[in-house]
């Protein structure tokens, strides 16, 4: 009897193993076929954890928080026209200018292709750099095509985004107007044993979270409009849509500095074709990153996740293979969570 006993629980360890591993593809394929609503759901609690903080201090103050949730969206909506009047015409106008450039940024390329392979050595291994270069010349005429099917799939996304934007004020309206009782709900459902203790863990993991989210559109904010401002200043092509993208840039740990700076470079070096100018858009980042990294950052972030370098690579990789933009924002939130959790369980507050 106990030989069976033994000869039966790997089996059943095994099962589980594989109905794990089952839900995950299930929720992984659920999470694919239903990506735009989810989308549009992660846009509006991602907004409603930025906004309630601010309803939480005027509730705070003993105004209601039906009232000021209704003089919140009055303060937005006038935000949103100022937005809708100023700031989106000057991104499109830069958009615009960047398409309309985009054939002579290729030809450029090809021409500096060209002029690379006429100046190599008659040597041994120059046949097949040449045959590198003309592999690399080719490529670029296909790639100019993938940059129209880009556009136009880019464009469909902006259409999905645009639905997302016109339903998400009344998804962040209901979440944060039913916040407590949503809460409370949840809560009721814990074990009477372990209620306290969650709770506990649960706003924890709250904190934890908000503070990265709001922290880190502070800072691409702030990132954004500093590098716009250098490179209007240094005048080189496109700075509004070179500022955007290094805010955006900016949420990826690491490489993130690095990824933001080939934008620039590259519009300084084709405008100028100058050592120096490069030289001049290099500093302005590396000053750029290191306001961020020593003044913004400490008090933006009051508290470090304390996150092991190669689990956040990992995590930045693995979910944003599978949510895209919006793994990556979470990935340091989710493995922050993660990390909390198994703390505490390591710590043996779960027996």
């Amino acid at each position: 009897m106990e030989h069976t006993h033994h000869a039966h629980t790997p089996r059943s360890d095994y099962g589980r193993f594989i109905a794990t591993i089952l839900l995950f593809c299930m929720m992984a394929a659920a999470g694919y076929a239903l990506r735009h609503t989810i989308s549009c759901f992660l846009l509006s609690w991602v907004i409603a954890y930025l906004l309630d903080p601010l309803l939480v201090i005027a509730e705070k103050r003993n105004v209601k928080r039906l009232y000021a949730l209704g003089l919140l969206y009055i303060i937005l909506g006038i935000l949103t026209v100022f937005f809708m009047m100023f700031i989106v015409p000057a991104v499109t106008i830069s958009w615009n200018a960047f398409v309309l450039d985009l054939p002579a940024y290729i030809q450029k390329i090809k021409q500096v292709a060209l002029d690379w392979k006429l100046r190599l050595p008659d040597r041994y291994g120059s046949v097949e750099i040449e045959w590198l270069i003309d592999k690399a010349s080719g490529n670029i005429d296909t790639a100019a095509e993938k940059a129209g099917f880009w556009a136009y799939n880019f464009g469909t996304s902006i259409f999905f985004n645009l639905f997302n934007i016109v339903l998400s004020p009344i998804l962040v309206f209901f979440m944060l107007y039913y916040k407590q009782i949503v809460i409370d709900t949840i809560v009721s459902w814990l074990p009477d044993g372990r209620r306290t203790q969650i709770v506990d863990i649960a706003h924890e993991v709250n904190n934890s979270i908000g503070g990265y989210l709001r922290g880190q559109v502070a800072v691409s904010i702030i990132v954004a409009l500093l590098a716009t401002i250098a490179l209007f200043a240094l005048g080189i092509p496109h700075p509004i849509f070179c500022g955007i993208f290094a805010g955006a840039a900016s949420i990826l740990p690491f490489i993130g500095v690095i990824l933001a700076t080939l934008p620039a470079l590259f519009f300084a070096w084709f405008k100028f074709q100058s050592a120096a100018m490069l030289g001049q858009t290099t500093f302005a980042f590396a000053m750029i990153y290191f306001v961020e990294g020593y003044v913004i950052k400490p008090l933006v972030f009051k508290e470090s996740m304390n996150l092991n370098p190669l689990v956040t690579i990992i995590m930045v990789m693995a979910l944003g293979e599978t949510l895209g933009f919006w793994g990556i924002l979470l990935a340091l939130p989710i493995a922050s969570a993660i990390k909390i959790t198994w703390g505490h369980f390591v710590h043996g507050n779960f027996k």
